[in-house]
């Protein structure tokens, strides 16, 4: 499927909202959307999304949440995705505090790659990220290597009052275990008061920071999954590391290949757009594979050529509700 000279053959599905963790660039206070539990979609009607746009060409799937794994299908979701006929590479995004347990059932499943979200290794500092263990996270991280998935990702936030001293100890970290780490860009998606200049921290200024400790070299022909990452390798250290800058890169949108799918059933063009298409009331009302093609075919037309984030964007819906 095309969109301004753009191939779109990604497509990311939260399958739900609900989440074990409260960051703060995803889950603003008072959010309980989950309460509403028959609004999210079944497992039948996920694979039902992915079989018609398997059949428009997409090609490469990502699991999202809210946190995925709190549901407890997905290891049976992705066994069925993985013997449909297109479906080339099922991905997972998770937070990893349940992966020690059910990294080794999602390889053997057919899941390929997970992303795993590592803001600080201080447990105070990410407590204060997230309300969550990172001693849990540490763990699934290493079931993850152990599972031997193609690839095993780390992301970090970058947040200037909170986790930039950890930028180097994240650093050292992914070097130790041979792990690419992705330094991303803060995004209003939550509420506006968190993405202010106190709080964002560009990728520039990161990147000057390692320069300071060693010596980056781009690699512009990496490219390690389907994202929008530009990677470096880091001489001395050995790491790779991957800066993702939605604000600050005025390119960001020029190769977008994805579309999303929130789990309760509205197919998201673009993540810093308001444009929404239901799919849930049709994947309920007719059997017709059709009426779902039309409506997925129409949104790849409404996809925008940019996001709007630069555009003082206000959320409607928080991150957790659209899908990571």
């Amino acid at each position: 499927m095309n969109s301004y000279g753009r191939i779109v053959d990604y497509l990311r599905i939260s399958v739900t909202d609900r989440c074990n963790e409260r960051c703060l660039y995803c889950m603003p206070e008072g959010y309980h959307g989950w309460e509403n539990k028959p609004d999210h979609l079944t497992a039948a009607e996920i694979l039902r999304v992915v079989r018609v746009t398997a059949g428009l060409g997409f090609r490469k799937f990502r699991l999202t949440g809210g946190e995925p794994l709190v549901r407890r299908d997905v290891p049976e979701i992705v066994r069925a995705m993985a013997r449909i006929p297109g479906v080339e590479t099922i991905a997972l995004s998770t937070n990893g505090t349940k992966l020690a347990a059910l990294a080794q059932p999602l390889r053997a499943a057919g899941l390929r790659t997970v992303n795993v979200s590592l803001d600080a290794l201080d447990p105070h500092i990410y407590k204060t990220v997230s309300g969550g263990d990172v001693n849990l996270v540490i763990a699934g991280i290493r079931a993850a290597v152990a599972a031997g998935f193609e690839s095993v990702k780390l992301n970090c936030v970058l947040m200037r009052g909170v986790n930039k001293p950890e930028i180097w100890p994240l650093v050292l970290f992914a070097a130790e275990h041979g792990l690419p780490l992705r330094f991303i860009e803060l995004m209003p998606l939550t509420s506006t008061d968190v993405l202010t200049e106190k709080n964002f921290l560009p990728v520039a200024e990161v990147m000057e920071l390692l320069a300071q400790k060693d010596e980056l070299i781009a690699q512009p022909d990496r490219r390690l999954g389907h994202g929008p990452a530009k990677y470096y390798l880091l001489k001395n250290t050995g790491a790779t590391v991957g800066f993702i800058g939605a604000l600050t890169n005025p390119h960001f949108c020029d190769t977008c290949n994805k579309m999303r799918l929130t789990a309760d059933g509205k197919i998201r063009p673009c993540l810093g757009n308001h444009v929404e298409l239901d799919l849930r009331t049709t994947l309920r009302k007719t059997d017709d594979d059709d009426a779902l093609r039309e409506l997925l075919v129409t949104a790849l037309r409404l996809k925008p050529f940019e996001h709007q984030f630069r555009e003082n964007y206000t959320p409607c819906r928080p991150m957790t509700a659209i899908g990571g």
